[in-house]
């Protein structure tokens, strides 16, 4: 039976591209920045392009902050991407300036301390152990990425138990996030062909 997604539209996000990726996935999608449709779906997808702060700014003056709260507390499936993921943490710091995010995950997002940036194009990840997002993928396959910030101190998540998927540029950083009803991926899985539709399925799994 097909799942219900919510693609949240608060304004920031790849928001027809994600939709086309799940649809294609199997999933049953609607973009949209109904509350209670995002409340009541079987799986909400955060996306997220540009600034954090613009990001965070726009999920509050749509008031969908307690929403994806609520479902992550209640177990019901949440998935973050790129700048989408990004403010599921404490805090981004861009430019100097800090802006609060959705504490949902413990860290920060700063700048990656890299020669080139933006870091764009394809990388290969190291998964978790026992990952359910990257179940039956190969070492070599690869995502999309386009960011220059992200969490490059890992600490905090291992020590809240979530299943951490990190990848390089130049240094290491966190690719993805696995806990509880909460997954995140600092890639395009809309983005990232075949592996990044294989990946979608996995995470319709779950729902």
């Amino acid at each position: 039976m097909s799942r219900v997604v919510v693609v949240l539209d608060y304004g920031s996000g790849n928001l027809r591209s994600a939709e086309r990726a799940l649809q294609r996935a199997g999933a049953q999608v609607t973009v949209t920045d109904d509350l209670a449709a995002a409340a009541e779906a079987d799986g909400l997808v955060v996306p997220g392009v540009g600034a954090y702060a613009a990001c965070m700014a726009g999920i509050h003056e749509l008031g969908a902050g307690p929403v994806i709260a609520e479902r992550v507390a209640a177990g019901r499936p949440v998935l973050g991407i790129c700048v989408g993921m990004q403010v599921l943490f404490e805090h981004g710091d861009e430019h100097g300036v800090v802006t609060k995010g959705l504490g949902l995950l413990p860290g920060a997002v700063t700048a990656l301390p890299a020669r080139r940036l933006p870091h764009m194009g394809w990388n290969s990840v190291d998964p978790a152990p026992g990952s359910t997002l990257f179940a039956g993928l190969a070492p070599d396959d690869r995502f999309y990425f386009v960011h220059s910030y992200g969490v490059v101190d890992p600490g905090p998540l291992h020590d809240s138990g979530a299943a951490v998927t990190t990848a390089d540029h130049g240094v290491p950083f966190v690719a993805a996030v696995e806990r509880g009803a909460l997954s995140a991926a600092q890639f395009h899985p809309e983005k990232s062909g075949d592996t990044g539709a294989a990946l979608l399925r996995n995470w319709l799994g779950t729902l």
